[in-house]
């Protein structure tokens, strides 16, 4: 009976009602959706390096190394000499590694000198490997090939022309060694598609004519001649590494920290992404605090809403305490059409969320490389909804007391 007199009323103000529903559905939505792109965010960032056991560089932070090496963000404070390069990869327990050299850029997009044993072994997104979608792997010393979203804001074709600036913010650039573009490849949603990517010697080749960061004065060493050159590095910034097996990942990772030749450091990916969560840790929690807040403003929406129904509804709830309700009956209307609504409300939420998510998941997938998974509701979407239910009975128990107190007399009186 109760249940259908609070259907009854909420249907008969459903202009009010509707609009509360509303309020409350979007803020459940916003909430649940800064969460679903928080937790995206985390796993589409541990999803940029997969597969890789640990990764070399010189000594510094782990955080740095890890920026620097994966993210294309800051720059190594040294680098890694060829021969202590060759030494690790020389070890038992090393299965594969990729050297990676850094320093150059091309339009604000980092230039990445390595071999071709990073298109084999670079995996993302859970084992994703790299793929071509024009053209081919380089094969030439002044071939190139750019990530997807390199040859989307600068319009790269394959066969088109790229010169290399010296070093990042540089206005100095490598003309006389100009590159080709010999592959593009396909969106990733990771640092790679920000990356024009050459081979190592390629990187040494273009520095024949330097000495010191600068070009030697009226020096320039035909291409031809510099092909028959011995291109082979004498550092690299960093190295991915996998091992051989898991068990041997702690050795190999103390063995490099403690190498005697030069100062190095081995992390883990996963260690080092978790330190970086931690020190963006305040960013996240006040995006929840304020999502959170807006949520609660729509609640007290609700309990302002039923404040300013009280007035009209004195005749109404004088009338059930005429018909002999109690004023427990009276105030538990009140909460059960407060419940209903928030219900209603949350449960709304949830569907624009998910409706939300079908809509943007690709779209942020291809501008972004952020993955949002369109899974069954969680435990914690069906607290949040029950979270929700309860406050907005909590909230409605100020106006509820308020109308059970309202005397028989002053609810008859007629107020002009």
């Amino acid at each position: 009976m109760l249940i259908r007199l609070a259907i009854a009323s909420l249907f008969a103000r459903a202009l009010t009602v509707g609009m509360t529903i509303v309020a409350i559905a979007l803020s459940v939505a916003l909430f649940l959706g800064v969460e679903k792109i928080r937790t995206g965010a985390k796993a589409s960032f541990a999803d940029t390096i997969s597969g890789t056991d640990l990764i070399v560089g010189a000594r510094s932070g782990s955080v740095q190394l890890l920026l620097y090496s994966v993210f294309r963000i800051g720059n190594a404070t040294n680098n890694v000499t060829w021969e202590s390069y060759l030494d690790i990869a020389a070890r038992d327990d090393v299965d594969w590694i990729v050297p990676i050299s850094l320093g150059d850029s091309h339009r604000q997009f980092r230039v990445m000198g390595t071999t071709n044993a990073f298109f084999e072994h670079y995996k993302y997104r859970q084992g994703r490997g790299l793929e071509v979608a024009e053209g081919v792997i380089m094969d030439d010393l002044f071939d190139t090939v750019i990530g997807a979203d390199v040859a989307a804001t600068l319009g790269y074709r394959v066969s088109d022309p790229i010169v290399v600036s010296h070093g990042l913010a540089s206005f100095v650039e490598h003309s006389d060694q100009p590159f080709q573009v010999s592959g593009i490849l396909a969106k990733t949603g990771t640092p790679v598609d920000r990356t024009v990517i050459v081979s190592l010697e390629a990187i040494e080749a273009i520095h024949v004519d330097w000495q010191s960061g600068a070009q030697i004065p009226g020096q320039a060493t035909p291409s031809d001649e510099i092909r028959q050159m011995n291109l082979t590095p004498q550092a690299v910034t960093a190295a991915l590494i996998g091992v051989e097996s898991p068990l041997q990942t702690f050795a190999l990772q103390r063995a490099i920290n403690t190498y005697p030749q030069e100062p190095l450091l081995a992390i883990l990916p996963g260690v080092a992404l978790q330190e970086l969560w931690g020190i963006v840790g305040i960013a996240e929690t006040a995006l929840l605090a304020v999502s959170a807040m807006v949520v609660v403003t729509a609640l007290i929406g609700m309990m302002a809403t039923i404040f300013s129904s009280l007035n009209e509804r004195r005749r109404e709830m004088a009338i059930f305490r005429a018909m002999g309700a109690s004023p427990t009956i009276v105030l538990g209307l009140l909460v059960l059409e407060a419940s209903l609504t928030a219900a209603i409300g949350a449960l709304l939420g949830i569907g624009l969320l998910y409706l939300g998510l079908v809509v943007a998941q690709p779209v942020l997938d291809a501008a972004y490389g952020l993955w949002l998974p369109i899974d069954a509701p969680t435990l914690y979407e069906v607290w949040v909804v029950l979270g929700v239910i309860a406050a907005g009975a909590i909230v409605s128990g100020v106006p509820a007391i308020r109308a059970y107190r309202l005397s028989l007399a002053d609810g008859m009186i007629i107020r002009s």
